[in-house]
């Protein structure tokens, strides 16, 4: 009852706000309104003063094009922080950008997405970076079951779902079932890899180098998984490793499909072997509802159709896959007390 009082007390004086702290990009949920930041996850830093120059939209625009005392870099790698004071910087402005006028007198209540498996150490750091950036409240999901609830998946019933979320950094298979996750392999393959890979085989099949706007730009536009009906090239423009000049080439769907080929099949691997081991009971219950699909990854051109075909289960495209795990966030900020099972940590921590 104490504690229901309380959390009435401070929801007139707080605001409640979900974080997808993504690799590549981090959305920001505000209960009552919805997703209303969805940005890049990269900071420029000026090396001269240690200050950060810029923050999302503004820093990405900076990749590649900073002079040698400014630099754009991604605090999260794999998922995780690996720069501790960077990413507190953009929790930090991420927060304070959502609360904008809405800004009240305590610290907001914030759940925060994290890949499956991650260490203690590495949700501590999670958890102390959101408290520092101003916090009240810090609580913890793994972000398959984020995702699932967010696609409105029945986690809480004693049926089996799976969900294949590929991100940025990492590549989350879980399959959930009563609260909990079953069974779940996180890969360190996804959607930065396989730019990686593009540009790879750009540069040791044409000897030119690009840099990583260009490999996502041309992963989005002509990537696929497989042959389409229609054949798709684009041109793109590099440096030449023979001459250091610059040079342009064309690149086909043939060409990407090529490069990212390894790294599908790890993922689609994967796949296979974390339904290997799943309980017969809940794999029927996957065999009829099928596999969500979900994250940034899941928008390579037929994906969902190669999955499909070699796990010979429905794959279903989710609505809107990008903003699943943020969604899923905002349904745990709205619901919490239903939810306390499904977090990491779920700790008062209110500031005097």
């Amino acid at each position: 009852m104490l504690k229901k009082l309380r959390e009435s007390f401070f929801s007139k004086f707080s605001n409640d706000i979900g974080i997808d702290l993504g690799t590549a990009n981090t959305l920001v949920y505000v209960r009552g309104e919805g997703i209303v930041i969805n940005e890049p996850s990269v900071v420029a830093v000026n090396q001269k003063t240690g200050r950060v120059v810029a923050i999302g939209t503004e820093a990405k625009q900076m990749l590649g094009r900073t002079p040698s005392h400014i630099t754009a870099i991604r605090p999260l790698v794999d998922g995780v922080i690996s720069d501790f004071e960077v990413t507190e910087e953009m929790l930090s402005y991420l927060i304070g950008k959502a609360e904008g006028k809405r800004r009240r007198i305590f610290g907001p209540r914030v759940v925060i997405g994290v890949p499956s498996g991650i260490t203690n150490v590495e949700v501590r750091a999670v958890r102390d970076a959101a408290r520092n950036a101003g916090a009240r409240e810090v609580h913890i999901v793994e972000e398959p079951m984020a995702a699932a609830i967010g696609v409105r998946l029945p986690v809480k019933s004693p049926v089996g779902s799976m969900v294949i979320d590929i991100g940025g950094g990492t590549t989350d298979i879980a399959v959930i079932s009563l609260e909990g996750i079953v069974r779940s392999k996180n890969l360190r393959i996804a959607g930065d890899r396989l730019n990686q890979d593009i540009t790879a085989y750009i540069r040791s099949e044409f000897k030119i180098l690009i840099g990583e706007k260009t490999a996502e730009t041309l992963k989005m536009e002509i990537g696929s998984v497989i042959p389409g009906e229609i054949s798709l090239e684009t041109t793109i423009r590099g440096r030449d490793l023979v001459t250091g000049l610059p040079r342009e080439v064309i690149i086909t769907d043939s060409d990407v499909r090529e490069a990212i080929a390894q790294s599908i099949h790890a993922i689609v691997e994967s796949a296979r072997e974390v339904l290997e081991t799943t309980p017969p009971e809940i794999l029927s219950d996957i065999m009829h509802k099928g596999v969500h699909l979900v994250g940034g990854g899941a928008l390579i051109k037929k994906l969902p159709e190669v999955l499909e075909d070699i796990l010979k289960i429905p794959v279903h495209l989710a609505e809107d896959p990008l903003s699943a795990v943020a969604r899923g966030t905002g349904i745990i900020l709205e619901n919490l007390s239903e939810y306390e099972g499904i977090l990491l940590a779920n700790e008062d921590d209110i500031s005097s």
